[in-house]
């Protein structure tokens, strides 16, 4: 009976700073490095991203969230050091910690078709996989060539700072876009290809999102 009585105010507590970050959010409000820690502990015991990158994604945010304007719900790590054959785009939601999967193609320079990522580049032409941080844009578009539904990027890093510009402002040009091959575990020239029936719940999830391009570094 004295445990139950010790055990309940510490649940209680528990309960009013859920209650509090929930709330918070619903107000705009960035959660709070407390509940941060604890989604990035829940999300570390139960899924199967790298946990180098994992923490990365995790430091950095808290870090920037508010400088560089992030969204407040969800972030992504694209886990390169995984095959591309698997489900290695992991979306997390801040409020609960919940993880969904989806695949997400390379660069055809940078490694073999249905593999892992061996190199990765942010130059122009490399036609390998950026690496990184990156800002995820919120408004779509479709590519003039192959109509490929697209999101920008914008690299918030001074090593990947031209990746998602215009080639005319001397960027590269790379967003995050679908394409039919990601399935068959097909390569981009460094875009972040999805998988087409992914695009709604990839899309609306990561709009202002921050996106970890992890490749092993």
């Amino acid at each position: 009976m004295r445990y139950i009585l010790i055990l309940l105010p510490l649940l209680f507590f528990t309960m009013i700073l859920d209650a509090k970050s929930s709330y918070a959010h619903s107000k705009g409000k960035y959660y709070s490095n407390w509940h941060l820690n604890k989604i990035y502990k829940k999300v570390l015991r139960k899924s199967s991203v790298n946990k180098k990158a994992l923490k990365n994604a995790f430091s950095y945010y808290k870090k920037n969230k508010k400088r560089k304007k992030l969204s407040k719900r969800y972030m992504a790590i694209a886990d390169y050091t995984k095959r591309s054959t698997l489900k290695r785009l992991y979306i997390i939601d801040l409020l609960n910690g919940k993880v969904s999967r989806h695949q997400v193609a390379h660069g055809v320079r940078s490694g073999a078709k249905g593999g892992r990522v061996w190199r990765s580049s942010n130059s122009l032409n490399s036609h390998m996989t950026p690496y990184g941080f990156f800002k995820v844009g919120s408004w779509e578009g479709v590519t003039s060539k192959k109509k490929y539904r697209y999101l920008p990027i914008k690299g918030l890093q001074w090593s990947n700072r031209k990746v998602g510009l215009p080639t005319r402002y001397g960027g590269r040009d790379i967003v995050l876009h679908t394409a039919s091959y990601v399935n068959r575990g097909g390569r981009s020239f460094g875009c972040f290809a999805i998988n087409p029936k992914d695009k709604y719940a990839v899309f609306k999830r990561l709009k202002r999102a921050l996106l970890y391009s992890f490749t092993g570094k």
